[in-house]
């Protein structure tokens, strides 16, 4: 491996575990909550936060786009705790309403841009490839302060408190690495260790960076899209410790 892979597969393995040390506790809440695809609604709903912010003309403005994409999302999480708290019942179907919603939205905010298709990939799949040292420090200094707030927000805000650092955690990454992957890394993990009564949180580690580092070795080797390749390596990380488990 030459130095210019090195220099790209690094920063790429560094963003994903800086994606995994939130995502997969707030993914094990996820399941235990049973809110599957809360995470890829509030993950669109960013994702729809930040094609707005470009079609004002605001992409030479990180800071701008990264306010209007998290109060996107910190709105999507507002409308999932009320309808936790109202709704309970229909939770599920309100969720998938919202991602169709805020994709289609996408779509709609996008038919005129001839680079739309472009943009709606790297909306879906990411560029983790090309993650550079700002965004990495970014990330890291809000997954430290959201890891070091979450308990303060479940015990003041309950349900509410939850959702913002959701929203907060996926909207980060979803710049870094795209929605499927965002996905990828909350369920697969959690999933996969479902049935492990010791050391599930080291074992759902293992199999997130195991996803990642084989993931970018063949996008690099086979020259895949990165964030597809790491999808698919995670998950058979995972489905190997899961039959390792029954077995």
């Amino acid at each position: 491996m030459n130095t210019v892979e090195l220099n790209i597969l690094i920063p790429a393995f560094i963003a994903g575990m800086l994606i995994l040390v939130t995502h997969i506790p707030l993914g094990m809440k996820v399941l235990q909550r049973g809110i599957i695809f809360a995470d890829l609604a509030v993950a669109q709903i960013a994702g729809l936060g930040i094609v707005i912010a470009g079609l004002f003309g605001m992409t030479e403005h990180p800071v701008a786009v990264q306010g209007i994409a998290v109060s996107s999302a910190l709105l999507g999480a507002g409308l999932l705790a009320y309808t936790e708290h109202r709704h309970a019942e229909t939770q599920e179907a309100i969720i998938g309403l919202l991602f169709v919603l805020a994709a289609s939205g996408s779509v709609l905010l996008l038919s005129s841009d001839t680079h739309s298709g472009e943009h709606l990939k790297d909306l879906l799949i990411g560029q983790i490839l090309w993650v550079n040292s700002t965004q990495l420090i970014a990330t890291a200094c809000l997954s430290a302060a959201l890891l070091l707030t979450w308990p303060l927000l479940k015990r003041y805000l309950g349900s509410l408190g939850f959702y913002a650092a959701f929203a907060l955690a996926v909207t980060a990454s979803v710049q870094l690495a795209g929605i499927y992957l965002v996905f990828a890394s909350l369920i697969v993990p959690a999933l996969a260790t479902l049935r492990c009564g010791h050391n599930r949180l080291a074992l759902a580690f293992l199999v997130g960076l195991s996803g990642y580092a084989l993931g970018l070795l063949c996008s690099v080797w086979l020259d895949l899209p990165a964030g597809a390749a790491i999808v698919w390596a995670m998950s058979a990380c995972g489905a190997a410790v899961a039959l390792w488990q029954r077995a």
